[in-house]
């Protein structure tokens, strides 16, 4: 019986309502994968999308054996993402904004952290040496730097990006990482309307307590029109799940 070849990278999209996006985004991601040596998986996993997200990605699974098509009651982002990493089958896996805001072609950084220096977590970061920041409105770009000096004071200091859409991991380690928090899950109760988390910060808290290595990576990313994003909204839930991941580990509630 001929041996089969072990998956090398899981890449997870999680997609809500994006029938104007997710076409492109596979599109730029089938052009850069075909031309890896590796054996790889791309999982989109939407998060009850009522608009043609779904029959996009049907289309392209017609023809790209690759893709996998992940289909869950509309949760929110968080679950969509953890929900995907579950099905990874992967040695590493990494999760992308279906923005692409972080360029798909920035993941050989992201790889070399991990495989060649042994790092367990490799996350993009917007700040420091290296990284770059395309077309960013000012406010965006102050209130971020605010909300991450929130976190390195409450809950991860020295991390300077907690919330760059672009994470890859040893896939053994993020399926460890999210049998320990709280906040989301898979099984979470189905919603109306969107839902804005820094669920991020959560796993990152507890790939440290587990004692898993994490290499911040240096990227360029650019400001995609049309983003889910809103800046006030988005601050305040945010900053409540800081808290609560603050409130969970004085309750001793993380390994």
């Amino acid at each position: 019986m001929k041996k089969s070849i072990p998956v090398y990278l899981s890449i997870v999209i999680p997609a809500y309502n994006e029938e104007k996006r997710i076409e492109l985004c596979l599109k730029k991601i089938y052009e850069f994968m075909k031309n890896q040596n590796y054996l790889y998986e791309v999982i989109v996993s939407d998060d009850g999308s009522k608009d043609q997200t779904k029959e996009i990605v049907r289309r392209y699974k017609e023809h790209w054996l690759n893709l996998v098509l992940l289909e869950n009651v509309h949760k929110g982002k968080a679950p969509a993402i953890i929900s995907g990493i579950y099905r990874a089958i992967g040695k590493y896996t990494i999760f992308t904004d279906v923005d692409l805001s972080v360029p798909i072609d920035e993941l050989p950084k992201m790889l070399n952290w991990v495989e060649n220096y042994g790092y367990d977590v490799s996350i993009a970061t917007r700040e420091g040496v290296g990284a770059k920041r395309i077309g960013e409105p000012v406010l965006r770009h102050l209130m971020g730097r605010v909300f991450n000096t929130l976190v390195q004071i409450v809950l991860l200091p020295g991390v300077n990006d907690t919330q760059c859409g672009f994470k890859l991991f040893k896939t053994e380690a993020v399926q460890k990482i999210f049998k320990y928090t709280k906040l989301y899950s898979p099984n979470d109760k189905e919603i109306t309307g969107g839902k804005v988390s820094a669920f991020d910060v959560e796993i990152l808290f507890v790939a440290k307590k587990l004692g898993y290595t994490i290499k911040e990576v240096p990227v360029t990313w650019y400001y995609v029109d049309g983003s889910k994003v809103h800046n006030l909204k988005d601050s305040y839930y945010n900053a409540k799940d800081v808290f609560r991941v603050k409130l969970n580990s004085l309750l001793r509630q993380y390994p």
